[in-house]
Formats: C-alpha cells, sequence, structure tokens
C-alpha cells in the first residue's frame, strides 16, 4: 500500500468486516511513512539509513465495551485475524460508560482544509549529506571550537487515513526536513557543549546550514567559564525561546481533560478565571500552514479551529477529546489524537503565547540581579499541586546586563503564581510545535551557592 486512497479503503474495509464480526461501531487509522537521515561526525559517515513502515489500528466497540489492536501486516489473512482478535477481546473486557465514536451529525464533512502540510520534493541522499557536511564545518570554523558530537540531517513524509462506522474517511499527508549539529568548547575540564536544529515542513524554509553550524559553535562558546551563582529569592527569571515553550506546556497539560477528569491539575476548578498575567494569551491552531503539528481534522473525524485556550490571561477552554468531554458533561473541543495501538486521548497541535510588546533587552533592563536561563533538565513539576523545581544552566544577571554563564542551577516556584507573575517579549518565532517568545516571570527562587 503506497497511496493514501489505497490505505482509506483498506480501513473502510476493515472497519466493514468489524461490524459484519459483531462490532457495534468500529474505526480504524492507518499510518505511512518513509524517513531518510544522515549522520556525520568530524566528516566522517556514521549513517546513511532509508526506514519504510506502514501500520494500523482498529477500534472494535460491543455495547460500552471497547478494544483496540495494531498490526503492520496488511495481507489479508492477516487482517482477518486482526478482526478475530479485536471483536473476542472487546467482549471479555470491562465497560467503559465514556467510550465510544462520534455521533455522524458530529463529524467534519468531506470538504474539510486543505493545509500546506507536505513538501513533494524528496531530498537526495547527496543533499541530505551536504547539509550535514555545511552545518558542521560551519561550526567547526569557529574559532574556539575544539570538536564535534556530530551533525545529522533527514526527511521524512508520512500519510495518515482514518475510517469510521459512522461515516467518516479521511486523510492527509506531511513533510519534514531537519538539520542540526552538536559542538564542544574549550578543553580539557573547562569545556561545554551546546547544538542547534532546525525542522521545517519544506525543505526551502530550512534556514541556512551554515547559520546553524554558527549559532551551535556561539552557543558552545558563550558557556566556557561557567560557574554558580549566588542563591537568591524573589528574583526574576527569563526564559529564553529555547526553553520558554515549557511554560506553554505546562499550562496545556494543566488544562487536558485526562488530567481535568481525573482531578489530577491544579487548574481543574479554574475555567473562566484569571490565571494568567492579562497580557498573556495562548493560542492553538491546527490549520497554521507549514506547521510542524497541523491537521484538517482530529483523530475522532471532528472537526478543528483555531481557539484561544487562554485569552488576556484567562481559561477559555480545556482541551478535549469525546471520551474525557463526557466524563466532564461538556462538549469534544477537536483535540483527539492517537496512534495505531491506543485509544484517542486529547492534545493541542500547534500551540503558541502570543508576542508582547517590549523587546528581550528592554525585558532585562531593569533586573539589578536575575538569571536568564537557556536550558532546564529533570521533571520537577507537580501537576497537581503546581509546584515548580528544575534544574537549569544560563547566565546570570546583573544591573540589567547579561553578566557571566552560570550553571548546578536550580529555579524553583509554583506555576500559579508563576502564571501570574509572566510577562512576554515581542520576539515570537515559529520553530517547533509549541512556540513561546522570551518569557520574564518574577519572584522566584535561584539555587546557586
Amino acid at each position: 500500500m503506497t497511496a493514501d486512497t489505497d490505505a482509506l479503503s483498506l480501513i473502510q474495509d476493515l472497519v466493514d468486516r468489524a461490524k459484519k464480526a459483531g462490532a457495534d461501531a468500529a474505526d480504524a487509522v492507518a499510518g505511512l511513512s518513509t524517513s531518510v537521515s544522515h549522520a556525520q561526525r568530524l566528516g566522517k559517515t556514521e549513517k546513511l539509513e532509508r526506514d519504510e513502515s506502514q501500520d494500523l489500528g482498529l477500534r472494535v466497540l460491543i455495547g460500552k465495551k471497547q478494544a483496540i489492536v495494531s498490526s503492520n501486516d496488511w495481507k489479508a489473512d492477516g487482517l482477518d485475524l486482526l478482526v478475530e482478535r479485536a471483536v473476542a477481546m472487546a467482549k471479555a473486557v470491562p465497560d467503559d460508560e465514556y467510550c465510544g465514536i462520534a455521533d455522524p451529525d458530529q463529524i467534519v464533512g468531506p470538504d474539510y482544509p486543505t493545509l500546506e502540510m507536505y513538501d513533494s520534493e524528496e531530498p537526495s541522499a547527496e543533499t541530505l549529506i551536504a547539509r550535514a557536511k555545511e552545518t558542521e564545518d560551519a561550526a567547526l570554523s569557529v574559532d574556539g571550537i575544539t570538536n564535534s558530537e556530530g551533525a545529522e540531517a533527514s526527511w521524512s513524509h508520512f500519510r495518515i487515513a482514518l475510517a469510521a462506522s459512522n461515516g467518516f474517511a479521511g486523510t492527509y499527508e506531511g513533510s519534514r526536513h531537519s538539520v542540526g549539529v552538536s559542538v564542544l568548547a574549550g578543553t580539557g575540564t573547562e569545556m561545554e557543549s551546546d547544538h542547534d536544529y532546525a525542522t521545517k515542513i519544506f525543505g526551502a524554509d530550512l534556514p541556512s546550514c551554515a547559520e546553524i553550524g554558527r549559532n551551535a559553535a556561539d552557543r558552545a562558546l558563550k558557556k566556557l567559564g561557567a560557574r554558580k551563582p549566588p542563591t537568591a529569592h524573589g528574583v526574576p527569571v527569563v526564559f529564553d525561546p529555547r526553553v520558554s515553550g515549557g511554560m506553554v506546556r505546562h499550562l496545556t497539560g494543566a488544562i487536558n481533560g485526562s488530567s481535568v477528569a481525573r482531578g489530577t491539575s491544579f487548574l481543574k476548578d479554574r475555567m473562566g478565571e484569571q490565571i494568567m498575567a492579562a497580557g498573556i494569551t495562548i493560542v492553538d491552531d491546527p490549520h497554521m500552514d507549514r506547521g510542524l503539528a497541523s491537521k484538517p481534522f482530529d483523530a475522532e473525524g471532528l472537526p478543528n479551529q483555531r481557539r484561544n485556550l487562554v485569552d488576556q490571561g484567562v481559561l477559555q477552554t480545556w482541551v478535549l477529546d469525546l471520551r474525557t468531554a463526557r466524563q466532564l458533561g461538556l462538549t469534544s473541543t477537536g483535540h483527539a489524537s492517537r496512534g495505531t495501538g491506543g485509544p484517542p486521548g486529547p492534545s493541542t497541535t500547534n500551540t503558541h503565547l502570543a508576542a508582547g510588546t517590549v523587546s528581550p533587552e528592554d525585558l532585562i533592563a531593569d533586573i539589578e540581579r536575575g538569571f536568564y536561563v537557556t536550558s532546564v533538565m529533570g521533571m520537577g513539576v507537580s501537576m497537581i499541586t503546581g509546584d515548580y523545581s528544575r534544574g537549569a544552566s544560563g547566565f546570570w544577571i546583573e544591573n540589567g546586563q547579561i553578566a557571566y554563564p552560570v550553571n548546578e542551577v536550580t529555579i524553583a516556584g509554583n506555576l500559579k503564581d508563576m502564571f501570574l507573575a509572566m510577562t512576554a517579549a515581542d520576539d515570537l518565532e515559529f520553530k517547533y510545535a509549541t512556540n513561546a517568545p522570551t518569557l520574564r516571570v518574577d519572584g522566584m527562587t535561584v539555587a546557586g551557592t
């Protein structure tokens, strides 16, 4: 199977077989992907790989029971066995009162949007090799860079097909071009490493490979001589755009319907309230052209749309699929996502925190002492209480200026307070699936020496 129409026909037939075998309802998803990647280190090839895969998942429902099975065997006898197993499993599992596919009047029609998600030009292996070489060479050419951890260039293409017994049928496809490098600066015990990379839907949108290499080198060099800063309480912490998207992900995790329905979110009772600073707006847009997480419909065949999750600091919506919406007595927001091996679950798409009105320089200009964060590590964030504690590195701020590099730092606060003490700069760029500009959060604790 290589074409969207073939995959769609196959899973529509699979759904029909499940119904004939005793299922009250069924849906199926198929995914086909191709990827090519090249990696090199110090000019020597470490890998040149091509991978092609196909997978499908079938969900069958009998009453309030459901079962999901998946397979990469698309032969007729394999599909017969898949249906047989799925129906047998559905008869044996406990009831789930909230499971179920969409009603026919809920699904999106055949005129769902066509998005710019696919670059039809597949780069040759020689092109990927050239991209990786140019990126690494540019980084190594910078004075002070002493070694390389490697450069990689890759391309991938995927097709998704979804069909259900409620009459929904749809497909879409997408592509990714990526290039990146990691290098080391300094010598002996005074070495530091850093990286840069870019991923785009269209190869023509990739930044210059030389620029990526030089950025990685510059970042590594700036970290040389890092030390621990003094411990400080109630100081501003500024998050670089490389890491500021994490604040958005903490928010979307807290308003995910699964967490809210379980009662495990620190925002579970805050709908319609001011949860962030008045200047903060967070947008989810599944229809963004050339967006890394775009899709024309959700994983249950429901229409999706751009919406403000937070508008001027006020929480506007939960992130819901059909199941979590039923649990909460609400309507799905069209945020269902799924793989082939499990049921749908709620998830955001292209999400960003809207740009503010001040430059990053002005954002730190009045900080007498504070911390500019360029990397974070650890998982010390509680979605139940909002408590936040993570390892970090970056630069110490003194008298409105970057003073010196720092590492082995812990930053701490509570997301409920941090969200309300947040200010956004004007430097928003769309580089990832989740994006944010430089963010300043006042009143945090920085643990150093």
